[in-house]
């Protein structure tokens, strides 16, 4: 179930100190200091804009609207939609795994969901679980999220989250180790994360994205967590749409040729089913990490030793 705006005031705290933060009248504000921050339509917009991509002045006068068009699929487009991009086989057993293994610990596990703006694709259980309560975050406002942050500065307190779920958001953060550093800090002592990020897909949500992982460089970022399991979430079927698309969208000079071209291609998407593990390692499209927040680090020697593709 979805957390209330009410419920994370609690948690609350200042990106750039770390003090509490405080309802005052509209605004939240850092205890003993007097830096506050704005609560825009109801939702508590807290970030150091001196250390973001985002724009403070941009930010307020779109009251923390996203910069990036989120298009709603209904009807023939939602079909076609779903045609192009099937649930992940690995998102639905990881999600299942995740939900058991809180289930496990207590009555009331607390999740949080970086990138947040919308429920991501196979996340449905999660929300709709009855003792699990899901918190979230944006960097832009909607109504399943409880604040707008940016997971370079996390503004909530120190080992308050049995989990942290972060789908299709690394690769929009400059400095992605910050974020898994931030999402080590914030879970509980053998908290778990669970991560989804691409390897080969072209440049999507423009100007900010970022950057990319082999599953060998998507295990390393999460050193500091012992792994539960680890692999390719979308594979090289999935991968060869995205240069379709794009291939498509190049030589014609067009978004709608793109899509045309991946929709012709749809079929690619099940040649995943008969791709071996360690071949589609090595050409997935994204790949994905399960694992608990650790005392201990994965070594350079170490993830020479991990790697597991074909060659």
């Amino acid at each position: 179930m979805l957390a209330s705006r009410e419920d994370i005031l609690p948690l609350l705290q200042c990106p750039k100190s770390g003090a509490p933060l405080r309802v005052d009248g509209d605004r939240l504000r850092a205890e003993g200091e007097s830096r506050s921050y704005d609560v825009v339509n109801g939702v508590p917009l807290v970030i150091d804009f001196d250390n973001s991509v985002l724009s403070e002045e941009k930010t307020l006068a779109q009251a923390a609207k996203s910069v990036v068009v989120r298009r709603v699929y209904s009807g023939p487009r939602k079909v076609i939609k779903h045609l192009l991009s099937p649930p992940k086989k690995a998102t639905r057993k990881n999600v299942a795994a995740l939900i058991g293994d809180l289930c496990e610990r207590n009555s009331q596990a607390n999740v949080l969901v970086i990138g947040g703006g919308s429920i991501g694709q196979g996340m449905g259980p999660l929300y709709d679980h009855p003792t699990i309560k899901v918190f979230a975050f944006d960097i832009y406002a909607s109504p399943t999220v409880q604040l707008v942050a940016d997971g370079h500065q996390i503004p909530l307190a120190d080992k308050s989250f049995d989990a942290v779920v972060i789908q299709a958001v690394l690769e929009h953060t400059l400095q992605p180790a910050e974020v898994v550093a931030e999402i080590w800090r914030v879970l509980k002592d053998d908290g778990l994360v669970y991560a989804e990020t691409p390897f080969m897909q072209q440049v999507h949500e423009g100007a900010y994205d970022f950057t990319r992982f082999s599953e060998s460089g998507h295990r390393y970022l999460f050193r500091n967590f012992s792994s539960i399991s680890s692999g390719v979430s979308s594979g090289p079927g999935r991968q060869l749409m995205w240069s379709v698309d794009y291939l498509a969208r190049g030589l014609f000079r067009s978004r709608l040729a793109g899509k045309v071209a991946k929709l012709a291609f749809f079929w690619a998407n099940y040649l995943d089913y008969v791709i071996p593990e360690a071949y589609a390692s090595d050409g997935a499209s994204g790949v994905f990490f399960y694992g608990r927040k650790s005392t201990t680090q994965l070594g350079p020697d170490d993830i020479i030793a991990y790697y597991k593709g074909a060659q």
